[in-house]
């Protein structure tokens, strides 16, 4: 990861991308391999993920790293993505730091174990008063979660006669939502190859663009997030720009 990031202003790219991270168990399936080697390997597309958005001077990247429907899952699979939270927590957080990174997790924390809440806690405050890019993982969460824990504490400023129901207006109820403070996001990208929201994100992804690739999320490097970026670009922009362009961006850096 370089040391500096690149000023987004003149390729007007999206300030805030979101990604589905889909696929990782097709990916291992498809080589005869158990589930979560899958996610191992998903690691790896989660540091060129950083790596582009950071070289490209994004505000935000946020990642669905864990849904609060993943519990259904087989317990031993839950338990393996349990455990490589941590070991991820532990081994990239000091990079992250080096680069400027803020590293915020998202989600209802209290289904977690102690030991993960107070790594979660830890690596939040190392990287707290950086100023570049800022990652934020989704684990345990879902939008409509998010929506609800909002509702919650309205209801309780109501309750506490703070408000009257006539004074709650959407400002306020995106103030009380994950990522007020963060530009809205611009540019959702699903990998995997399904074309469905799957509760993420339910309020912010408003106005997002939508952008679905086959590609399992372990093969999604820097050449397909590229394309993702160049299909916004000419989109929202209105003007054309291709994944090669945005791969030479990457390399000025």
């Amino acid at each position: 990861m370089p040391a500096t990031a690149a000023s987004n202003d003149d390729a007007r790219l999206p300030r805030h991308v979101a990604i589905i991270m889909d696929g990782n168990g097709r990916w291992a399936e498809q080589r005869g391999k158990f589930r979560v080697s899958g996610h191992k390997a998903g690691v790896k597309s989660v540091r060129a993920a950083v790596s582009v958005g950071y070289r490209l001077g994004l505000d935000a990247l946020t990642l669905f790293a864990f849904s609060s429907e993943n519990w259904r899952r087989p317990e031993d699979e839950v338990s393996a993505l349990m455990s490589l939270f941590i070991a991820v927590l532990g081994s990239e957080v000091r990079k992250l730091h080096r680069n400027n990174i803020r590293l915020r997790i998202i989600g209802d924390r209290s289904a977690f174990a102690p030991h993960l809440q107070c790594k979660i806690n830890d690596a939040e405050s190392l990287t707290a008063n950086n100023t570049g890019l800022t990652l934020n993982i989704a684990a345990n969460y879902g939008g409509r979660w998010d929506i609800t824990q909002a509702a919650q504490q309205l209801a309780g400023r109501v309750q506490q006669g703070e408000l009257t129901p006539e004074a709650i207006t959407e400002e306020l109820i995106n103030e009380h939502i994950q990522l007020a403070d963060l530009a809205p996001v611009d540019l959702l990208i699903r990998t995997g190859g399904e074309q469905r929201i799957s509760n993420f994100l339910l309020w912010q992804l408003a106005y997002a663009e939508l952008y679905f690739t086959s590609v399992l999320w372990p093969d999604f490097g820097e050449e397909a997030f590229s394309d993702a970026i160049a299909a916004f670009v000419s989109r929202e922009r209105r003007f054309g720009c291709t994944g090669a362009q945005i791969r030479g961006m990457l390399k000025q850096e």
